[in-house]
Formats: structure tokens, sequence, C-alpha cells
């Protein structure tokens, strides 16, 4: 299973599974094709957008145990 971080950008975790994008959308991250939030981190992009980085990491790496 692929890992990812609060350090992970969000062109990385895309990269290593673009499934987590409907779980981006769905959080607010309606950014997600932009090209500056490519390079930023997940932790970062949670603060510009006010969220909670601990819930969405849970969403994500939930969705990534499923995966296999």
């Amino acid at each position: 299973m692929a890992k990812i971080t609060k350090d992970t950008t969000i062109g990385e975790a895309i990269n290593i599974d673009a499934g987590i994008v409907p779980i981006l959308m769905g959080a607010g991250m309606h950014c997600v094709g932009c090209p500056s939030s490519i390079g930023e981190t997940i932790e970062e992009a949670c603060m510009v957008h006010g969220m909670d980085c601990d819930d969405l990491m849970e969403e994500i790496n939930t969705y990534l145990a499923t995966q296999g």
C-alpha cells in the first residue's frame, strides 16, 4: 500500500492514487488541478482551506487501505 502523509504534495498524492481526488474535492479542495496546489503539501492545503488535516488524512488512508 502506498503511503500518503501530511508532507506529501497534492501532486504526489494524486500520482499515488487518483482515487483520492473525489475525497479532496468532497473536503472542499476544488483546486486540485490548480498548478500551485500540485506543489502544496496536504497539510499546507488544509491550512489554506481551514480544514482539519488529521481528519482528511484519516479519510485518505482509510480509502487507500481498501485499495489493497
